[in-house]
């Protein structure tokens, strides 16, 4: 039987002092460690599979420019690989050359030209593991074949992602440490660039997942014996990220909230993971979930992971951020209204309405700053705006 001990099966509304609810709203200020964000709204990092061996490209250009006009607080980039053989595809963005950190240069600077004011950029730096050496989504999404340049994946142990992938190698001592020097050495191109945030990817089946996960670390050493062992490797990335990285950047991590499966991890696991991670000195924990392949389905839903970032806020002092299916302005609000998480992260939602944000903004009449150049399009002036609005 699952550990799960809360009800998934609605976003549940609680009543709030008048206080908390005139002051915590979805575009009240939020303070993430040493970084303020002018709003609650996070773009969520969405990997865009268009990048040239890691370079981010011209597609990067526009999308990252058009997410820093969206009125997000924060806009956080895609899952960006720590080395080469730890991208997903062989479009992943990569910050592991200085060829990529120029490229990405490039973009960022643009990006910020044109963003409102206060919009601070975060980056989500990760390792696929044995997830890797796949096909972009629109190709099949599957392992590489080997007519497509495949390369050798690396796992906590010989097991393969799902029936019919890569088996991966097992890692040695010596290639974490190299694994774990690579996200040092990513995190500190990120700061080079300017980045306010940098986000550790421990979640969605990927490398410091894996070593998390009784249900693919089967380790008996330091990096896999007991809770604690398995732990241990994204809790060494996070220290030493940490110490890498100057006081002012916001250092957080993306972590499961549930592996949905019986011996996988449950939400117990992420309030461990989340008070060591607080102890090792991180500013905020994204809370998703699953990854991992397993039998048991999932009843996606809109608001269906928000529980579980509930549950990990009630038994810590972090600043957590929930994500998954968050749709309406209205709901995005009630999440941080009635003290469910702490900020929300937006990503299908901003794909198919980049100004997600400015209707959320007129929906609960905040007045939010937008490029005077589409001021003819305000509501006010526009009568069109409330048929075109498809975020209520």
């Amino acid at each position: 039987m699952s550990r799960l001990s809360f009800s998934s099966e609605r976003l549940q509304v609680r009543l709030v002092p008048q206080e908390f609810r005139l002051t915590q709203t979805l575009f009240s200020p939020l303070d993430i460690g040493p970084v303020q964000v002018p709003n609650r709204v996070a773009v969520a990092p969405m990997c865009q599979y268009s990048a040239h061996d890691g370079c981010a490209s011209d597609w990067h250009l526009q999308h990252l420019m058009t997410l820093a006009m969206s009125g997000a607080g924060l806009v956080m980039l895609e899952a960006t690989a720590v080395e080469r053989a730890g991208r997903i595809t062989h479009g992943c963005l990569g910050l592991y050359s200085d060829e990529n950190e120029r490229a990405l240069d490039r973009v960022l600077k643009a990006a910020r030209s044109v963003a409102l004011p206060g919009t601070r950029f975060g980056i989500q730096i990760s390792h696929a593991g044995r997830k890797g050496s796949a096909q972009r989504p629109w190709e099949g999404g599957g392992p590489l074949a080997a007519h497509e340049d495949p390369w050798t994946t690396v796992a906590p142990s010989a097991l393969p992602h799902d029936a019919g992938w890569h088996v991966p190698q097992e890692l040695e001592e010596s290639q974490i440490d190299g694994i774990l020097q690579s996200f040092v050495q990513a995190a500190r191109r990120a700061e080079r660039l300017g980045f306010d945030v940098v986000e550790l990817h421990m979640a969605h089946g990927y490398l410091l997942h894996q070593f998390h996960s009784p249900l693919s670390n089967r380790r008996r050493d330091r990096w896999g014996d007991g809770s604690s062992g398995r732990m241990a490797l994204p809790l060494a990335v996070a220290q030493a990220v940490g110490e890498a990285v100057s006081p002012g950047i916001a250092v957080g991590a993306r972590i499961t909230g549930t592996d949905w499966e019986s011996g996988g991890l449950a939400v117990e696991d992420a309030v461990e993971l989340t008070k060591a991670l607080e102890a090792a000195g991180l500013a905020y924990v994204d809370v998703t979930s699953g990854g991992i392949p397993t039998k048991t389905p999932i009843a996606v839903r809109p608001g269906y992971q928000v529980p579980l970032a509930e549950a990990i806020k009630s038994q810590s002092r972090i600043v957590v951020r929930a994500v998954g299916l968050i749709v309406s302005p209205g709901q995005a609000n009630e999440i941080i209204v009635s003290n469910q998480a702490d900020q929300v992260a937006i990503g299908r939602g901003l794909l198919d309405n980049p100004r997600w944000a400015w209707h959320a903004a007129d929906q609960l009449g905040i007045h939010l700053p937008r490029p005077p150049q589409y001021d003819r399009a305000r509501p006010a002036i526009w009568p069109g705006a409330q048929q075109t609005n498809r975020s209520a």
